[in-house]
């Protein structure tokens, strides 16, 4: 029998923030989000602190974010979280226009995102001895 998926959610703890419509185009968020993926928290917001792209401010709200959800929601240790996924997706997309010369137009798009960010937190692996050496 397939569980629905609230059920599912509650099985895994998963703690994620989601900030909607991003005032950024998914194609300058990706890189942004490739490079702090597997990261522990505490370093990923080191580095979008001193990245110099202007989305990085609203990635690190975001972060900020899942962290509180965890702290909150689950009593997770915020030492021993790190993202677990960073992924954006395409939201509206306003068009202006602006005129040019000889009576034309040129329209201009201004993309909007969303941004979804996913945390885990670490867990020790415990290693098992084989076979008989000591």
């Amino acid at each position: 029998m397939v569980k629905n998926k609230k059920e599912q959610n509650k099985d895994k703890k998963i703690v994620r923030s989601v900030n909607k419509n991003v005032r950024s185009s998914t194609r300058k968020l990706k890189p942004i989000l490739k490079s702090i993926v597997g990261k522990k928290v505490g370093e990923a917001i080191r580095d979008l602190t001193f990245s110099e792209k202007r989305i990085s401010k609203d990635v690190k709200k975001t972060i900020s974010s899942a962290i509180a959800n965890a702290e909150n929601n689950f009593q997770y240790d915020i030492d021993k979280l790190f993202i677990k996924e960073a992924y954006c997706g395409k939201q509206i997309v306003m068009k202006r226009f602006r005129a040019r010369a000889k009576g034309r137009a040129a329209g201009i798009k201004k993309p909007y995102s969303n941004l979804t960010i996913i945390l885990s937190e670490l867990k020790k692996k415990v290693e098992e001895k084989h076979g008989s050496k000591s």
